[in-house]
């Protein structure tokens, strides 16, 4: 009967609103959205009523769901929010939290309820069994569990969070996860270099780096760019993040084996055997994942690599004091990847010592490291002064360099995140 009566409302439908609107009308309940130019054929295929605009959304609808970047929320609440319907619960899907709260207490009319959510994870990865944060942030009992009910469709891991701690766990494991990735793409297309031509980028943890760089690349730049930037803590992680990736070069460059030697292995040790103890790890092997490469370099001929981008990751855990571990309730498949090939590095012993001499001593990558250093504060810089153009031509840039392989990595991305997820859900 609740189905019959309850209807629901969406304002804004990018590749995530749309993804929420297709299951919630199988699921069965009452839907409608605002028009605009994606809504005609979005409308076509999920069985959605089109209304003429936010307004008319908002005033019939029981449960309203912004889905709109975070850099527009404030405008978009602004000229729908009033207009809602007495009693309504409204809520949000942005990936950044506060920007999004204080719209809503600033435009929603005081008999509103309020209670956000996130899910995270993309619109092409299937949502059943990934984290999804809900935030009661202003809404009683009855109210909370309707969207529960109703977002329950999507088979998704309910985690209960306030923004705050929403944003601040986002930012350690997606804001600044992104930046290293993305300072991958940026470095290897400074070098003119596609990674799968080259002897440094062969093998299981190298098949993550390549992977997720262009899966991210492929995708929608102001995800990334609202994420990372609408985001307070971010700015710390990410600043940070660069400033591991430096002091680490510089050592490097001077070839200080003892020091920097030191270094890694101090933050390895903390991070990766005081914090976790005996736990079982991400990766048992990096062969989990060598089937899912688009080298052509045979892999007898992989020469070391120094990861660099993953040396300065477990510095800047361990700089800022953060325990990854404590937020895998709140994992992307992308961190969790990331976390993994680290892991991985830092609890193989042999590995670690051949990426410490190689970043010490090996000529060979060391134009690659150089890129990387530079890309990584080139990045932070951006995020920094909150420059949203500035990180929309960086990133489109590098992702017209690697465009033409998008669509053969992202269908291997896709079984390399099968793979981590199904073996979590196993565990």
């Amino acid at each position: 009967m609740e189905k019959e009566i309850l209807e629901v409302g969406l304002i804004g439908l990018g590749d995530m609103g749309l993804m929420y609107a297709r299951q919630i009308v199988k699921a069965g309940w009452k839907r409608c959205v605002k028009r605009n130019e994606r809504t005609r054929e979005g409308a076509r295929h999920s069985g959605m009523n089109v209304l003429l605009d936010g307004h008319a959304v908002s005033r019939r609808s029981d449960f309203i769901i912004y889905s709109v970047e975070a850099e527009n929320v404030d405008k978009v609440v602004g000229m729908y929010g009033p207009s809602t319907k007495i009693g309504a619960v409204v809520g949000g899907q942005t990936s950044v939290k506060e920007p999004e709260i204080l719209a809503f207490e600033k435009h929603l009319p005081d008999d509103v309820h309020i209670v956000s959510f996130h899910s995270l994870h993309g619109p092409t990865v299937d949502s059943k069994d990934q984290p999804l944060v809900l935030i009661q942030h202003r809404a009683s009992k009855e109210k909370f569990e309707i969207v529960k009910r109703v977002l329950s469709c999507l088979g998704s891991r309910m985690v209960e969070l306030s923004y705050k701690e929403h944003d601040r766990i986002t930012a350690d494991t997606q804001a600044v996860t992104h930046v290293a990735f993305l300072s991958m793409g940026t470095a290897w297309k400074t070098q003119q270099q596609f990674p799968w031509e080259t002897p440094q980028y062969v093998g299981g943890i190298e098949n993550v780096k390549v992977n997720m760089a262009l899966r991210i690349y492929s995708n929608k730049w102001h995800v990334y760019a609202g994420l990372a930037i609408m985001n307070p803590s971010a700015k710390v992680q990410v600043h940070q993040y660069a400033q591991s990736v430096s002091d680490l070069f510089k050592l490097m460059i001077q070839e200080k084996e003892e020091e920097f030697s030191k270094r890694v292995k101090k933050a390895g040790d903390f991070i990766f055997r005081k914090v976790i103890g005996d736990r079982e790890p991400i990766l048992l092997s990096d062969l989990y994942l060598d089937k899912y490469s688009l080298s052509i370099v045979p892999k007898e001929k992989r020469k070391p690599n120094s990861h660099l981008s993953l040396l300065a990751m477990t510095d800047c855990w361990y700089t800022l004091g953060i325990n990854p571990y404590e937020h895998l309730v709140c994992q992307t498949p992308l961190f969790r990847l990331w976390t993994g090939i680290t892991e991985y590095l830092f609890r193989n012993t042999e590995m670690l010592e051949e990426s410490i001499r190689s970043a010490l001593y090996n000529k060979d990558i060391r134009a690659d490291d150089m890129e990387f250093y530079s890309a990584s504060k080139g990045w932070a810089e951006c995020v920094g002064i909150g420059n949203m153009t500035a990180y929309k031509v960086r990133f489109e840039s590098t992702a017209q360099f690697f465009e033409s392989r998008f669509e053969e990595n992202n269908k291997l991305g896709k079984e390399m995140i099968n793979l981590i997820t199904n073996k979590t859900h196993n565990e």
